[in-house]
């Protein structure tokens, strides 16, 4: 909707290359557009040949090649047949291991019950596994009791409607728009 326009406050450099990238195709862009066109357009998800000077190049692999040179992922030939194909698994099982736990306990010990006195990292990496539908394994290895309770409290954050919650969030509004982007 119009109410997720994703308007530009500072174009100063971030430190991040895409991050920094990014910034540079939202202040140059003709117009203001969505945060589901900006997911669409900076991802290569869009073909429109008129923006086509706004999408990021490579950004998967680029992500990846960050992640790898971060210690997170390394970077393997998979064999499929008839073609080798470059994969990426994770190498620093006690990074994941920490982003889970954080996330478990977000939603359990640390239950504030009010997105807006959540940390705000948290609740971006809680939409995030939430649109890379991941977030059944985030909880997987709790007791069946905590697993219900994280999954419930987990529902009722990301039933909300994101346009009233972002009205109230006070620097967190693009979150709540990359959840509408990806509830459609």
């Amino acid at each position: 909707t119009l109410f997720f326009q994703v308007l530009l406050k500072s174009d100063a450099p971030t430190g991040d290359v895409l991050l920094d990238e990014t910034l540079r195709h939202i202040k140059a862009a003709e117009s203001v557009e969505t945060v589901q066109t900006w997911i669409e357009l900076l991802t290569g998800e869009t073909w429109n040949p008129f923006k086509l000077q706004y999408q990021l190049r490579n950004v998967r692999e680029r992500i990846a090649k960050a992640l790898v040179e971060k210690g997170i992922l390394t970077t393997e030939k998979q064999n499929f047949l008839l073609f080798d194909m470059t994969t990426h698994p994770i190498s620093n099982a006690t990074e994941k291991q920490r982003l889970v736990k954080k996330l478990q306990e977000s939603m359990l010990e640390r239950w504030v019950n009010d997105p807006h006195r959540m940390d705000r990292r948290t609740l971006a990496l809680l939409v995030l596994a939430h649109a890379s539908d991941v977030l059944e394994n985030v909880f997987a290895s709790l007791a069946d009791d905590k697993y219900d309770v994280a999954m419930n409290r987990t529902k009722d954050l990301l039933d909300r409607d994101p346009e009233v919650e972002a009205a109230k969030a006070k620097g967190a509004e693009v979150i709540w728009g990359v959840l509408a982007a990806f509830n459609k």
